[in-house]
């Protein structure tokens, strides 16, 4: 009886994990989609959205202007994020060096600390921080993980909830278009 409970604990909250991370399904998408391109046409007339790194250092939206910027919104306890983070260290490395790109990996429980801890012991050395200042729904509406991408103007190109598979093709062959405009 006790195993069956605690089988049943447990069954729900990894319902809710998945569910309260925005992904039901236990599927990784590997690019963007229609139903994802259609959020495109949102601009955001925030100005103000800042995020701080590990060192205190504070970077603005405003700052990287003329850069690509990919920013995806994580925890450390979301299992569709920590699914997707090793193709996102994929992602990472092939445009690391590119000084047309920004990368923003933004853990939203706020605790750069744990999230740092994380990312050592993963073997993931993609850049880190936390919101320094409030976020638009237009980036994030709750669910997690949420990828932006910002076009060298500043505006969404794509807004995709739930796990992917950053890795793909298509998805780096997406990017290096946004760079090249």
């Amino acid at each position: 009886m006790r195993k069956r409970l605690k089988l049943g604990v447990v069954a729900v909250l990894s319902s809710f994990a998945f569910v309260f991370c925005g992904q039901a399904e236990n599927k990784i998408k590997t690019a963007p989609t229609k139903e994802d391109a259609a959020v495109a046409v949102v601009e955001p007339k925030e100005s103000n959205i800042s995020f701080k790194n590990e060192k205190g250092e504070v970077v603005s939206l405003d700052d990287l202007k003329g850069k690509v910027v990919f920013i995806n919104f994580w925890a450390t306890w979301c299992p569709p994020c920590i699914e997707e983070m090793p193709s996102i260290q994929t992602l990472y490395n092939k445009f690391r060096d590119n000084k047309d790109v920004a990368f923003l990996m933004v853990d939203v429980d706020n605790n750069i600390t744990g999230a740092s801890k994380f990312m050592k012991k993963h073997k993931l050395d993609m850049p880190l921080y936390v919101p320094n200042s409030e976020i638009p729904s237009t980036f994030l509406d709750g669910a997690i993980p949420t990828t932006v991408i910002l076009d060298k103007r500043g505006s969404i190109d794509v807004r995709m909830e739930g796990g992917r598979d950053y890795s793909s093709p298509a998805m780096m062959e997406a990017l290096q278009s946004l760079i090249t405009e």
